[in-house]
């Protein structure tokens, strides 16, 4: 996401650059045939583009509402995870009972834990396209990386891994049926959250929906300078231009926000979350080697932007 609060004109219109190239060539063409050739049968009612860029303000919002509930349904989803990650851990180290100090529970403790923080990165890089058994070597066993490469979805295999050992420490008498069903109960929750994320990734926004509007706008554009020519010569370039603009960069806001997974600026950031739940898992764990020899920054620069 991006992560400066001042953002410089120059990457907002970069962002629409050759369009408003194309809008400043083509009404300036209109202006030069008006004024200069005296072409004035082309100039139309301005109640034409104004009709036509009500319709278009409409469906502009409704789309932009629509991208956005598809950003914060990402956000919400990311915020659970934290919040079920930290749940899991707590009933983890609070729910297995180690009364003789056997490493093979601390070990047993340490291994949920820090498959849990491996399960969030991978969801994260799955979501992005990217490689989901990356770096997972980090926090899982040598046995678990051997069980994962087995399997094409990490983040599903991760959770059996988990539901795996809730069944062995059920066995061994670690916790009892109650507890037991309590952290499946988690567990579940967090297939809930991987679910709605890959739900919202797989599904596109209707195609035919964005094309249309796209359709309207660019009409829109046509249209306008021919409303204004009469009302205002060769003010009619900048005016027509900051309208068109305006339009433009609504549309391209909505398309942004449309996909909060696609290693875009305007991504949901999941990398940050990702960060925190492993900052706190080891602080839980008392165990914060693996946070502390990390680099802090892992950032894909976009301009003068980053990616987390």
């Amino acid at each position: 996401m991006l992560l400066r609060n001042n953002i410089p004109l120059t990457y907002i219109f970069g962002k629409i650059k050759k369009e408003v190239l194309f809008v400043i060539g083509y009404s300036i063409g209109i202006v030069v045939l008006y004024e200069n050739f005296h072409v004035t049968r082309i100039s139309i009612p301005v109640a034409v583009p104004a009709l036509l860029g009500t319709i278009i303000s409409l469906l502009l919002a409704f789309r932009s509402n629509q991208a956005y509930d598809r950003w914060w349904e990402a956000r919400i989803l990311w915020g659970a995870i934290v919040n079920d990650s930290r749940s899991l851990s707590r009933q983890i180290l609070s729910f297995v009972d180690n009364p003789y100090g056997m490493d093979e529970i601390e070990e047993f403790k340490a291994r949920f834990i820090k498959r849990q923080i491996a399960w969030c990165y991978a969801l994260s890089q799955s979501l992005r396209g990217f490689n989901a058994r990356k770096g997972l070597d980090e926090y899982l066993s040598p046995d678990e990386i051997t069980f994962i490469k087995k399997r094409k979805n990490v983040t599903a295999t991760l959770l059996e891994l988990h539901a795996m050992d809730l069944k062995k420490a059920l066995q061994e008498g670690w916790i009892n049926k109650y507890q037991q069903i309590e952290i499946d109960k988690t567990i579940t929750a967090l297939c809930n959250h991987m679910g709605g994320s890959e739900r919202i990734k797989n599904t596109v926004f209707p195609v035919t929906y964005s094309k249309y509007i796209n359709m309207s706008i660019h009409l829109f554009i046509v249209l306008l300078p021919f409303g204004l020519i009469e009302y205002f010569g060769y003010m009619e370039v900048p005016l027509v231009v900051a309208i068109a603009a305006f339009f433009l960069l609504v549309e391209k806001m909505a398309v942004h926000l449309q996909d909060p997974f696609e290693n875009k600026p305007t991504d949901t950031p999941t990398t940050t979350i990702c960060r925190t739940i492993e900052r706190d898992l080891c602080q839980m764990l008392d165990d914060n080697k693996i946070y502390e020899d990390k680099p802090q920054t892992e950032l894909a620069p976009v301009g003068s932007y980053y990616i987390l």
